[in-house]
């Protein structure tokens, strides 16, 4: 508003018909360059959310049919497993704040230790016991993998790197100029102009800087899916 201020006090020429006609011209070049770049941006960003949140949907949903499976085991193996599995999953809840930050949790990979020495333990004997066995034997791998690509994910997806930050700046400066030096000739509507103006960019900025990074801030993925299957396992047998 500053600005504003003074541009209107120190160039009232610029309220002339043919340099708003410039002025128009440059906004609309300026605003479509703005349009597309932070559109490609958000798009990318988002993009990367929703791959963690498959992710981690996925690693829910392995978790459950992990447990579901259970039932094809002998009574004591079903019940070493599940309490391995539990541990594990209650771990991986306790880590999510620390992996969000690119950090483990040291007792989370000792719950996925227990968990694959549980199975280890498993004798099968009958056909659906092997097939099981090796089925969740497959699924252990999935859960292991979804922790460690949770985790690297944390520590490189960290938003956009200086250069596009000075890009975007740099376009919303130029959008937000070309708006201040148009000339209007009423003051009120030319600062309820480039307040408007001002409160979309700073949106659009705020907006990416939520996007930055898929484990944290209120658009960040959600470790609702491991609390699944902590309520799964929970469920007493029947």
């Amino acid at each position: 508003m500053i600005a504003l201020i003074y541009v209107r006090h120190r160039f009232p020429g610029l309220r002339g018909d043919e340099r708003n006609e410039v002025t128009q011209f440059a906004f609309m070049f300026v605003g479509f360059v703005y349009a597309f770049f932070t559109g490609f941006i958000v798009s990318a960003m988002w993009g990367q959310t929703n791959t963690a949140d498959d992710a981690i949907r996925a690693e829910g949903t392995t978790g459950v049919q992990m447990a579901n499976d259970l039932t094809a085991f002998d009574m004591a193996d079903r019940d070493r497993i599940h309490q391995a599995l539990l541990d594990y999953e209650r771990a991986a809840v306790t880590e999510w704040p620390l992996a969000a930050k690119g950090h483990a949790y040291p007792a989370a990979g000792q719950a996925l230790q227990r968990l694959h020495a549980a199975y280890e333990q498993v004798q099968p004997r009958t056909d659906t016991q092997k097939m099981y066995l090796a089925t969740s034997f497959d699924s252990l791998n999935k859960i292991g993998q979804a922790r460690t690509d949770r985790i690297i994910r944390a520590r490189t997806d960290n938003g956009l790197p200086w250069s596009l930050w000075t890009v975007l700046f740099l376009l919303s400066g130029l959008v937000l100029g070309c708006v201040i030096v148009y000339g209007v000739e009423k003051a009120a509507i030319h600062y309820a102009l480039v307040a408007t103006v001002g409160v979309l960019l700073a949106t659009v900025l705020f907006l990416v800087l939520e996007l930055s990074h898929p484990y944290l801030g209120d658009a960040a993925t959600s470790r609702k899916p491991l609390g699944a299957v902590i309520r799964s396992l929970s469920v007493p047998s029947a």
